[in-house]
């Protein structure tokens, strides 16, 4: 199923008409397919003295966050919604294996860049952003492990958004109040305080929306999760598919 790309300006405009139904409709898989090793092995490349590839984490200038070795031979790039069960399946089933099999031998990085289509995704997208890079994916793990949770509690939010007619510059806070995520990322180390300054920024919002456009333009991205290998889509959604073609790149 594809996903239905907004202007950065729309983005903003439409956000609280979009039913949250959006975000478990519009992540969708693409079909599956995978390799054989192919390439000799990659050898593990050494971490920084005291420290794992693991904990290696910078902001990238594409505005995605980079885990691991930014010289390993092998880039993973991820595009993922916040609000797509998909993309919290493969959090649940692949990321962990990435992270410790592969990532942690400093042979495969991982970039995850947030592809936002909703107004949730969008207030969620600011939240896990809103402390120190080295934060960032655990939080992220954090609101793919809530999903379910996260999503009753937002139910009811757009009805009371659109009675409220508010100000574009208060809604990803108003989301972020009415539907418990900053309470959520209180409880995860993100102050209420910093939260409302986060999703003040709506040029933040911007940014993000600005940037999902530039991922179907410039990767074809079209559902997610979305895995670019080394500078190309794979045009899988699933670890099953995704490993075999690091190991076919060396990973091993």
């Amino acid at each position: 199923m594809q996903t239905k790309l907004l202007s950065p300006g729309h983005l903003i405009l439409a956000l609280i008409a979009l039913p949250l139904a959006l975000g478990l409709a519009a992540c969708g898989k693409k079909d599956e397919a995978g390799a054989g090793p192919v390439g000799a092995p990659l050898n593990a490349v050494p971490p920084p003295a005291g420290k794992a590839w693991t904990d290696v984490i910078a902001v990238t200038p594409e505005g995605g966050y980079v885990m691991g070795n930014p010289n390993a031979p092998i880039k993973v790039i991820e595009f993922a919604s916040l609000t797509c069960p998909h993309c919290a399946e493969f959090e649940e089933k692949g990321f962990p294996h990435l992270r410790d099999d592969y990532v942690a031998k400093g042979t495969v990085s991982l970039e995850f860049r947030n592809f936002v289509r909703d107004p949730y995704d969008t207030t969620m997208a600011m939240l896990v952003r809103c402390g120190s890079p080295e934060s960032f994916f655990a939080l992220t793990e954090q609101v793919y492990a809530k999903q379910k949770e996260i999503f009753d509690q937002l139910k009811p939010v757009g009805p009371e958004l659109q009675a409220a007619n508010l100000p574009q510059a208060q809604i990803f806070k108003a989301i972020g109040e009415r539907g418990g995520l900053t309470d959520f990322f209180a409880a995860r180390g993100i102050a209420k305080d910093q939260a409302a300054q986060c999703l003040a920024k709506t040029e933040t919002a911007t940014k993000l929306a600005d940037d999902t456009s530039k991922a179907g333009d410039t990767y074809n991205v079209t559902g997610t999760p979305t895995f670019i290998v080394n500078g190309r889509n794979a045009e899988v959604a699933t670890w099953e598919a995704l490993e075999p073609i690091l190991k076919q790149a060396g990973a091993r």
